[in-house]
């Protein structure tokens, strides 16, 4: 059982997670409606929304993913927009364009914005790899900035804003795939798995059944509030190095020690940013899970969806068939995870230095 942290969150805080636990499972009841099985990848897209993050959802196609997204949506009340991406989109068609217009009454010609489609709170953007560069990086400015600037003047997105791109993992060809500094910008990357047996033989008995709507747990208040509560989640300084630990482990030739199999299959780590968001996907893991601090298991669940499109494999790797999320596997196993291991680690203290070790070791 992880130990709790000095710090937790004020009574007002606790009522606003209780009420969230409760819609958490208003969602997943109002999700099974549609949807067949893919729990973890609710729960995921869930933790990605209440840590103000982004996220590439990857399956192959039939697979439910733009229907998940729709009903996500209706149950957050959050107003939904999807963007199929095509080699010929130019970037005014996701974020907007000026146009003149004549004034009736006084003859006169004036430029109005026309807002375009990623004016919404929930943007699915379908298959973001079949559109150039050019187009892919009008969406990834919005989504950092959280606006849009047409003519100088910056037009605000709404809040919350969330984006989920999808991608076909089994083609390539007429394809533009994201650089690995634009992906870092999506905080998780979501596989979305075939359905087992069971699941699959549902989802046949579903299809000819009625479509329902899924109805509204939680309002864009209760949502706003809730960002702000994972912000506050209490987490211990062990479990900062911890998260620490893992990334910068990842770090070839930077880090004070690497680990030989992460010389030998990766050729570049995660940064900083990869740390912050899985800090954040922590907390937020925490909340939906009863808890009001950030355990070492928080850490470790987030790791594959946070890392695995953050690592830059080796042709080592891949000539012997290693995964990101294998190799994330093994750094947790060979990451020393309880308090008293880090403060003993040598590794730890010519990774954090002599000053975060003395942090580490302290009650």
């Amino acid at each position: 059982m992880a130990e709790a942290p000095e710090g937790t969150l004020p009574g007002a805080d606790r009522q606003a997670v209780e009420k969230l636990q409760d819609a958490y499972r208003g969602v997943r009841a109002g999700m099974a409606r549609l949807i067949v099985g893919q729990d973890e990848v609710i729960e995921q897209m869930l933790i990605c929304i209440l840590a103000s993050g982004h996220a590439i959802l990857e399956g192959v196609p039939g697979l439910a993913k733009t229907l998940m997204v729709k009903a996500l949506a209706q149950c957050l009340s959050l107003s939904f927009s999807r963007i199929q991406f095509t080699p010929d989109l130019m970037p005014g068609d996701i974020t907007g364009t000026e146009v003149i217009e004549e004034n009736r009454a006084s003859g006169a010609r004036e430029v109005r914005f026309v807002r375009g489609p990623i004016f919404a709170n929930v943007i699915l953007a379908d298959e973001i790899n079949r559109t150039p560069p050019k187009t892919q990086a009008a969406l990834l400015e919005a989504m950092q900035e959280r606006q849009v600037t047409a003519g100088g003047v910056r037009h605000e997105l709404p809040a919350p804003f969330f984006v989920l791109a999808t991608q076909n993992p089994i083609e390539q060809e007429g394809t533009y795939p994201l650089p690995e500094a634009q992906q870092d910008r999506f905080m998780l990357k979501i596989l979305v798995p075939y359905p087992s047996w069971d699941e699959e033989f549902e989802i046949m008995q579903l299809a000819a059944a009625e479509q329902q709507a899924a109805e509204p747990v939680l309002g864009t208040e209760d949502i706003l509030q809730l960002q702000q509560i994972v912000r506050r989640v209490p987490i211990a300084d062990y479990v900062v190095h911890y998260a620490m630990r893992l990334a910068r482990s990842t770090r070839v030739g930077e880090a004070a020690q690497v680990p030989a199999f992460i010389e030998e299959w990766v050729r570049w780590g995660i940064g900083p940013r990869g740390c912050q968001h899985l800090i954040s996907g922590a907390k937020a893991r925490a909340l939906l899970r009863q808890r009001h601090y950030v355990a070492v298991e928080d850490i470790d669940a987030m790791a594959p969806a946070v890392m695995r499109h953050r690592l830059v494999t080796s042709f080592t790797a891949a000539g012997e068939g290693v995964t990101p999320d294998m190799i994330v596997a093994e750094l947790i196993k060979h990451t020393p995870a309880r308090e008293s291991s880090l403060s003993g680690d040598e590794r730890v203290q010519e990774v954090l230095g002599p000053r975060g070790a003395e942090q580490d070791s302290r009650p």
